[in-house]
C-alpha cells in the first residue's frame, strides 16, 4: 500500500508541474536552461542529502547501469520534454503522459520477459491510436498550441523514461533512493551542461535586478517539488511495485494538469482531446490489469 501512495503522490506533483513549465517558458526561459536547472539544483539537493545517510558503495557495473539510468531517466527525458512543451500545450504533454504504461509494457516484455496477452495488445493498439489521433489531429491545429514536432518529443521523451523504469527496478532492490538520485542527476548534470551553457545567461533570476518573483516560484517547485521529491517518490515505489505498475499511475498526470491548465486559460480541451485521452486510458486499463491465468495475482503490486 505505500509504494502505491508513494507513486500517487509523485504522480500528482509532475501533474501541477506540467503548466509551471509552460509559464516558466512563457516568461522567456530557455528550455535549455530549464532542463539544466532542474538536473543541478536536484543533483546538489541529493548529494547533500546523502552527507547525512549511511554511505553505500556501488559496483562499477551498477555506475554504468546508473549512467544509462541518468542520461535516460534524467538528461534526455527533461530535455526533450521542456523544449517539446514549448512547441506544444500542456494538455497535449500530459495525454501523451498516459501512454507511459503502453511504453513501459512493451520494454519490460523484451527486457524483462514479462508476459505478453492478446488483452495487453488489445490495450497498447487502442493507446497507439489515441496518440495517433491526437498527434496528427493536431497537426494543423491552430488553437491550445498544438504541434506535431512538440508532440512527438514528448512522446520520446516517455518512451525514454519507461526505458529508465524497467532498468531501474533492479538497482531500487539493491540501493537506497538517494544513493541512485545522487548518482543519476550528477551524470544527467554533467551531459545537460553543453547544451544549456550559452542559455544560462537568459535566465532573469541570475541578472535581473527585478526579476519576476513567479519566475523564482516556479523554478523552485520544479526543482524541488516535481524533482527532487517526486523521483525520490518513483524509486521508493519501484522498491515494491513493478515497472509497469508504477507507470501507469501516469493517468493521473494528464488529469491533474488538463485541469490546471484550463483553468488559468493556458489551453483547452477539444472533443479531439478527449477522444484521444479516452482511448490512451482505455489501453492503459487494459494492459495494466491482464495476466496469464497461470500467473500468480502479486499482491504488493
Amino acid at each position: 500500500m505505500t509504494g502505491h501512495i508513494l507513486i500517487l503522490t509523485a504522480n500528482i506533483l509532475f501533474g501541477i508541474s506540467v503548466p509551471v513549465f509552460k509559464h516558466l517558458l512563457n516568461t522567456g526561459m530557455p528550455p535549455e536552461a530549464i532542463a539544466f536547472l532542474r538536473a543541478a539544483v536536484t543533483c546538489a539537493l541529493f548529494w547533500l542529502l546523502s552527507l547525512f545517510l549511511p554511505r553505500q558503495r556501488v559496483t562499477h557495473r551498477d555506475l554504468g547501469l546508473l549512467a544509462v539510468c541518468g542520461i535516460c531517466g534524467v538528461g534526455i527525458n527533461q530535455l526533450l520534454f521542456v523544449v517539446g512543451l514549448k512547441m506544444t500545450s500542456p494538455v497535449d504533454g500530459s495525454i501523451i503522459a498516459s501512454s507511459t504504461p503502453i511504453f513501459a509494457l512493451l520494454l519490460a516484455a523484451v527486457i524483462l520477459r514479462e508476459p505478453v496477452t492478446k488483452r495487453k495488445v488489445l490495450g497498447v493498439m487502442l493507446g497507439v491510436c489515441g496518440g495517433l489521433l491526437l498527434v496528427f489531429g493536431t497537426a494543423h491545429a491552430t488553437s491550445g498550441g498544438s504541434s506535431l514536432p512538440g508532440d512527438a518529443m514528448i512522446a520520446v521523451n516517455y518512451i525514454v523514461y519507461s526505458l529508465y523504469l524497467v532498468l531501474s527496478r533492479s538497482l531500487a532492490q539493491r540501493y537506497s533512493a538517494e544513493t541512485i538520485m545522487k548518482w543519476m542527476f550528477l551524470v544527467a548534470t554533467v551531459a545537460l551542461f553543453p547544451f544549456s551553457a550559452g542559455e544560462l545567461e537568459n535566465v532573469a533570476v541570475f541578472h535581473a535586478a527585478a526579476f519576476p518573483p513567479m519566475q523564482l516560484y516556479g523554478l523552485l517547485y520544479i526543482t524541488v517539488g516535481s524533482t527532487f521529491i517526486a523521483f525520490l517518490l518513483v524509486t521508493c515505489s519501484l522498491k515494491s511495485l513493478r515497472p509497469t505498475t508504477v507507470s501507469m499511475y501516469n493517468y493521473v498526470q494528464p488529469m491533474v494538469a488538463c485541469a490546471i491548465a484550463i483553468a488559468i486559460g493556458q489551453d483547452v480541451f477539444s472533443i479531439l482531446k478527449l477522444g484521444s485521452l479516452l482511448l490512451v486510458f482505455t489501453g492503459v486499463y487494459l494492459v495494466t490489469t491482464s495476466r496469464r491465468r497461470h500467473e500468480p495475482v502479486i499482491i504488493k503490486s
